[in-house]
């Protein structure tokens, strides 16, 4: 199974990891690895590990501008196992220019910052900052699939190594509840069409198949994985998940430490491998 380093080497920047839209949305708790003010910011993710950067596929089924006082851009991208919301304002000139244009519903690739906010009866929601959203056809998005059921399963696997600090961040925040995570890797794999699928997507799915039975389920978790349709034919709703309100695109609180304004802007590559 392919692995993730930290950090890039050719661009000492944060890898973008992958994740499916059912823990990313349960991912809730931020932190920082130092007091150092300019800092990232990561995301403790449940199965026991930290995300500065995602990169994600799915269906994008709706673009609205919700912005009052300037354009503010939300975007709905569903996978398999749920929706990931995406915010773009002045700040992302790219992505809200592709929010903007780009017809729906349609496969999409995503590489953009996790950010929380609380909501006025103090829950905490999860949403994405993108740093590039490119359009892709249907078998991109299955290898992502695939890929994801793969880092998800190596995650899982390292939940109860003897050092893995962020999984004991992961039970203190969350508790240990693996089982919907590994019910929606294996509801993904088997949301594929493998008629459909190319020769070398069906391939590693079989053998990502393989690795996701082999895995132990934790007897208690009842929380039940809602599966959701990502076939580019349905445009309904498709979370629950609502967006910050454009106040918060002032870029006062960007979660790497700095101002959105000073961030590079990520050249747009719709190739999976780049972002291993």
């Amino acid at each position: 199974m392919s692995s993730s380093p930290d950090t890039s080497e050719s661009t000492g920047r944060e890898v973008a990891k992958r994740l499916f839209a059912r823990e990313f949305n349960d991912a809730t708790y931020t932190f920082k690895e130092s007091e150092d003010e300019l800092a990232p910011n990561y995301t403790l993710l449940p199965t026991g590990d930290r995300v500065n950067r995602l990169f994600f596929a799915g269906t994008l089924t709706e673009t609205e501008d919700v912005g009052s006082d300037s354009e503010y851009w939300q975007g709905r991208v569903v996978d398999p196992t749920g929706t990931f919301y995406v915010y773009a304002g002045q700040y992302q000139p790219e992505a809200a220019s592709t929010l903007r244009q780009i017809e729906t519903p349609t496969y999409v690739t995503v590489v953009g910052k996790p950010r929380s906010y609380e909501t006025d009866d103090g829950d905490t929601n999860v949403a994405v900052r993108p740093e590039s959203i490119s359009e892709v056809e249907e078998s991109t998005r299955d290898r992502w699939v695939v890929e994801t059921v793969e880092q998800t399963i190596d995650r899982l696997q390292a939940f109860d190594e003897e050092i893995n600090d962020y999984a004991q961040m992961a039970r203190d925040e969350y508790g240990e509840r693996l089982a919907p995570y590994r019910e929606a890797a294996i509801e993904a794999l088997e949301s594929l069409d493998a008629t459909d699928a190319d020769d070398s997507v069906s391939a590693t799915t079989s053998e990502a198949e393989q690795d996701v039975s082999a895995g132990d389920s934790p007897a208690s978790d009842p929380d039940p994985v809602e599966t959701v349709d990502h076939s580019p034919g349905e445009t309904g709703e498709a979370g629950a998940n609502g967006g910050p309100d454009e106040r918060a695109e002032s870029g006062e609180s960007s979660l790497d430490g700095s101002s959105e304004a000073e961030e590079p802007s990520e050249d747009t590559d719709t190739g999976l491998g780049d972002y291993d």
